[in-house]
């Protein structure tokens, strides 16, 4: 699927499974941000919307003004953090790298990487928007 090209109704018609939507103040910003630090790719990018992929996996940003009439919006919180209690788990992305590469750009890296005793060594990444983005691999 050609994500750069692709029109909305057959992008939503497409989805499946457990999808993932996240309001940013910033669109562009965020993208940046998950560009740089997870490399991942980002489609259609407006200040209003974006698709991003991370690997096989897809899912979407949107701005809040985009949600101006829906009432999801009215129960965020001003200020960071908006994902309170969610944590992204990035399985392909290495915790070294990636806390190296948030500090760089001034993130937050919220607990650096650590082996755990699940088997994974795991770091926590908040970007602006509060949420907490976990790059994982199995521990050595």
């Amino acid at each position: 699927m050609d994500y750069d090209t692709i029109d909305a109704d057959r992008f939503g018609r497409s989805l499946r499974g457990i999808g993932l939507n996240l309001l940013v103040r910033d669109v562009k910003a965020e993208c940046a941000f998950l560009e740089a630090v997870f490399g991942m790719s980002s489609h259609q990018a407006t200040a209003d919307f974006a698709i991003v992929t991370y690997g096989e996996q897809v899912f979407q940003l949107h701005s809040d003004g985009t949600y101006h009439a829906h009432p999801l919006l009215g129960l965020l919180p001003e200020s960071p953090p908006r994902g309170a209690g969610v944590e992204i788990h990035l399985y392909d992305s290495d915790p070294d790298e990636a806390a190296r590469r948030a500090e760089a750009l001034g993130a937050m890296v919220l607990k650096p990487p650590a082996d755990k005793p699940h088997g994974l060594r795991e770091a926590y990444i908040l970007c602006e928007n509060g949420y907490a983005w976990v790059p994982s691999r199995p521990k050595d």
